[in-house]
């Protein structure tokens, strides 16, 4: 049976591009300008270097001058050119330079500049799909940080429609884009607004009552100065490393770097799994609050979070809070205002250690526990609204990675 060569066609195409025929298979130097020729770097400018740029959003702007620039900022953007990171690509933490201010922009030789013959917005989405990704990671070198030259990704293949075909598609998926990047800024704002709030709800130091009270507590008094050991025991978990988690496991467990990554205050959703026999296990009781014993910083170590089950196991490097207050209560008060009280008790430079004995002086402020269910109620709805609307973010994202493997070509071998 004879092979049929494949068309170079996208399996959806907009109802107008239908008899267009196939896209045309051209080296990327052929659809931009790489690295176009750059005259001195203004006095002063905006430096983007490989940390500025997140999922296609510049997230810091860093002013420098021209004096102290470092040798990489060599690059001189304009509006409507591409950077795309030719260090880790993987990452795709590329940006289209949409700059609607008077600043100037330097980026870092970390990125190639790209400079549109056609579509400028069709080539930032192109640069995305999986397979010119795949084309530009089987030219990188390097291990830890793979790397490809802007020689070697001014060769690598892609796909392009006619002009006209480049901007419809541009236009849509420019649109979806608007869309994700609204609901990435509604999530934000609303973790500043429980930032916010957690800052109102719960005394400052030094004080025994906060300055924002629901209505029904606000003839109460003030809150009850105790030391963390009058009202708690504190635990240690027993040792789950990493080689123990399973898939299949049986008894759902707690690791501590699983705070930082995974868990916000409330951990009632476990997903790590360990086959570790019972009896050598460290298990929850609803309520508890588990701390790390151990981190990088002083900071980060004042990491808590309430475990809203029983029986979920608890690694070695976690201290345990068992008190009859409200877990979750405690867990978004040490989270908050008592996050840089943590920080001045926990002991060691390059590693820092939380011991019982730090944990036990701490003091809070402790109101009744009507007043500490209404506020744990309070910022726990508040996270839930923040998981759905991270949800809808997921969502919005997976439909923009399905529509780009239907918008564009399947992938095509070259000759190598």
């Amino acid at each position: 049976m004879k092979n049929e060569k494949q068309a170079l066609v996208p399996r959806l195409r907009f109802p107008e591009f239908r008899e267009a025929g196939e896209w045309d298979f051209r080296e990327l130097e052929d659809a931009c300008e790489v690295n176009p020729s750059n005259s001195a770097l203004p006095e002063s400018f905006v430096y983007i270097d490989l940390e500025s740029v997140e999922s296609g959003q510049l997230i810091k702007k860093k002013k420098i001058s021209q004096e102290g620039a470092p040798s990489r900022a060599q690059r001189i953007l304009r509006s409507g050119d591409v950077i795309f990171q030719i260090v880790r690509p993987y990452q795709k933490n590329n940006l289209f330079c949409d700059f609607n201010d008077n600043e100037k922009y330097v980026a870092s030789t970390g990125y190639a500049q790209l400079r549109a013959f056609g579509s400028k917005e069709f080539l930032y989405q192109v640069i995305h799909t999986q397979d010119f990704v795949a084309r530009v990671l089987a030219k990188c070198t390097g291990s830890n940080y793979p790397a490809i030259n802007s020689s070697d990704l001014a060769k690598i293949q892609l796909a392009v429609p006619k002009q006209e075909e480049q901007q419809k598609i541009a236009d849509c998926l420019s649109s979806l884009d608007a869309l994700i990047a609204a609901q990435a800024d509604k999530i934000n704002a609303l973790k500043t607004h429980k930032k916010g709030l957690m800052q109102q709800l719960f005394p400052r130091e030094g004080e025994t009552a906060p300055r924002l009270r629901f209505p029904e507590f606000r003839e109460a008094g003030e809150w009850a100065r105790k030391q963390l050991g009058e009202i708690a025991k504190i635990y240690k978990g027993k040792g789950i490393s990493k080689a123990d988690i399973t898939a299949d496991g049986v008894h759902p467990c707690v690791r501590y770097g699983e705070l930082y990554t995974s868990y916000g205050e409330l951990i009632d959703v476990v997903i790590s799994k360990t086959n570790i026999s019972a009896n050598e296990l460290f298990v929850s009781r609803k309520g508890d609050v588990v701390i790390p014993s151990s981190g990088e910083t002083k900071l980060d170590i004042a990491t808590a979070a309430c475990v809203m089950h029983n029986g979920i196991a608890l690694g070695s490097d976690l201290n345990v809070i068992r008190s009859k207050q409200n877990g979750a209560f405690l867990s978004y008060y040490l989270n908050g205002s008592m996050r840089l009280e943590i920080a001045k008790v926990a002991q060691g430079d390059t590693v820092a250690h939380l011991y019982k004995s730090n944990l036990e002086k701490l003091s809070l402020a402790l109101p009744r526990k009507k007043e500490q269910q209404k506020i744990a109620d309070c910022l726990s709805s508040l996270d839930a609204l923040i998981a759905a609307q991270a949800d809808k973010l997921d969502a919005l994202k997976a439909h923009k990675k399905g529509l780009m493997q239907q918008l564009f070509p399947p992938a095509k071998k070259v000759k190598r």
